[in-house]
């Protein structure tokens, strides 16, 4: 098969995946599934505006600056999915997987921040949603084991 044809043959398989997906999986930000609420929940950006949100600034490995994060934090979106579990597996629209513990969440203010500098996050720019570390509050976050928890592209958690 040569290259004109596996192209159009990929793009005839997403349009084909993407026609049966519902229009309402459209609007869901993150999916948790594991040991939650009816083994599934899925939170729109309604559900996020429902939550409480806080915002901070702090420094990341990946920006030159200090940004100013807004959004929900991580255990108020356990608390509301009625998570029990010891840690939960982040995954990301780039395929990127990483196991937190879930008490990261209790002892620090951690976000899923869906604005950065007062612009919504959006996949180019790790948004939608990102786990954001309150790391210039707490020296202990300054550390590559917290660094590789800071999900951009979060789009579920599997709560074990």
């Amino acid at each position: 098969m040569n290259l004109r044809h596996r192209i159009a043959r990929t793009a005839l398989i997403a349009a084909l995946l993407l026609s049966s997906v519902p229009a309402a999986a459209e609007n869901v930000l993150l999916t948790l599934t594991g040991a939650v609420t009816d083994g599934r929940v899925e939170l729109t950006r309604a559900d996020f505006d429902a939550m409480d949100w806080h915002e901070f600034a702090t420094s990341t490995s990946v920006t030159d600056h200090q940004p100013e994060f807004r959004g929900v934090l991580m255990r108020d979106i356990l608390a509301h999915a009625g998570a029990e579990g010891s840690q939960v597996r982040a995954a990301a629209l780039n395929d990127y997987v990483v196991d937190i513990p879930i008490e990261d969440f209790y002892q620090f203010d951690v976000l899923a921040a869906l604005y950065m500098d007062g612009v919504p996050l959006t996949p180019r720019d790790k948004g939608p949603v990102w786990i954001v570390y309150p790391r210039d509050d707490h020296g202990v976050l300054a550390d590559i084991r917290y660094d590789m928890r800071w999900v951009w592209q979060l789009v579920a958690l599997h709560v074990q």
